[in-house]
């Protein structure tokens, strides 16, 4: 139990040191994840998927190996554990600096300057910004935090809940991966299968925890269970489809439809059809739902674990009385 209440409070403090710190300008490890990723890539890469899926196993699980053999080195020794793993928290969160960058594009935008927007977006999502008009760019934005609130801080809490340390490096590991290769362009269309198919698999408990989340904490509760029921599915990605959904039947707005994303044109469902179009005002609110949604995943991940640790002991007891 006290591993236990030592992951408790070094989650704790990991999500208190991204919402005070939030990522380094320079030296952030999954930055340096991100680099020795794209070297094997450059060594490895064929238009097959077998070569593709070699790549997101050795990085991944090479990655996931290493956190494990340093969690073990450190289990014995409480402090240390507990303060492996708020470093590790704070490495893997993305929380902060998600609402910092959506806060610097609506910022742009409320004061009219489409080319600074423009400069910014980037930051957040793959779409090309030349493409967008002012309203587009905010609802890419109110798009970005919506699938970042799972993919940067629910998933990544959900996977250290359930795996610790390993778990959490596990996560953001195959999330960067699908964020490098998992696209489907020319280049990528075989190489990334691997890790698109793995960020699918890892991201679904995170994604319907964070639609959750946003059906309790968003401002129309009723609206986000709606449109998460309604046109959750709808989405290409059946992982932000839930969220994307939810986030805007809360805020009352319209999600989905044209894009270019790329180098390509999309056409994408519609999500929560009777809302209206995000407007900048919106980024602020879609920012503050996603703070709500991360701190009540916490909250909840953390009760999980606690509550499973006290079931294993009690059980444990009660098979040494027998």
């Amino acid at each position: 139990m006290r591993e236990h209440a030592g992951y408790a409070c070094g989650a704790a403090l990991g999500f208190l040191g991204d919402l005070i710190a939030a990522d380094p300008r320079r030296g952030h490890p999954v930055a340096a994840f991100g680099r020795a990723a794209a070297a094997v890539e450059r060594r490895l890469w064929r238009d097959h998927r077998g070569y593709g899926t070699a790549h997101t196993l050795l990085c991944a699980g090479g990655t996931a190996a290493g956190a494990a053999l340093l969690a073990r080195a450190v289990r014995d020794v409480p402090a240390a554990r507990t303060a492996l793993t708020a470093a590790t928290v704070w490495a893997v969160l993305g929380g902060t600096s998600l609402g910092r960058e959506a806060r610097a594009v609506g910022g742009a935008l409320a004061a009219g300057d489409l080319d600074v927007a423009r400069e910014r977006l980037p930051h957040l999502c793959g779409r090309d910004p030349q493409a967008l008009d002012g309203p587009q760019m905010a609802r890419a934005v109110v798009e970005s935090v919506a699938e970042n609130t799972s993919d940067a801080v629910v998933g990544a809490l959900v996977w250290g809940a359930a795996g610790g340390v390993p778990g959490l490096v596990a996560f953001r590991a195959v999330n960067t991966l699908d964020a490098m290769v998992g696209h489907k362009s020319a280049r990528y269309r075989r190489f990334g299968w691997a890790a698109a198919r793995l960020d699918d698999l890892a991201g679904w408990p995170g994604s319907r925890l964070t639609a959750a989340l946003t059906v309790l904490a968003g401002p129309d509760r009723r609206g986000a269970l709606r449109a998460w029921r309604a046109d959750g599915r709808a989405h290409p990605s059946p992982n932000a489809g839930p969220v994307e959904a939810s986030f805007a039947g809360a805020l009352g707005v319209r999600l989905g439809g044209t894009l270019a994303y790329g180098g390509r044109i999309e056409h994408r469902p519609v999500l929560n059809g009777g809302g209206r179009p995000p407007a900048v005002d919106d980024i602020e609110r879609a920012v503050r739902l996603s703070r709500r949604v991360g701190a009540l995943a916490l909250a909840t991940t953390v009760a999980g674990r606690l509550a499973a640790g006290a079931l294993r002991q009690r059980n444990g007891n009660g098979r040494k009385r027998r």
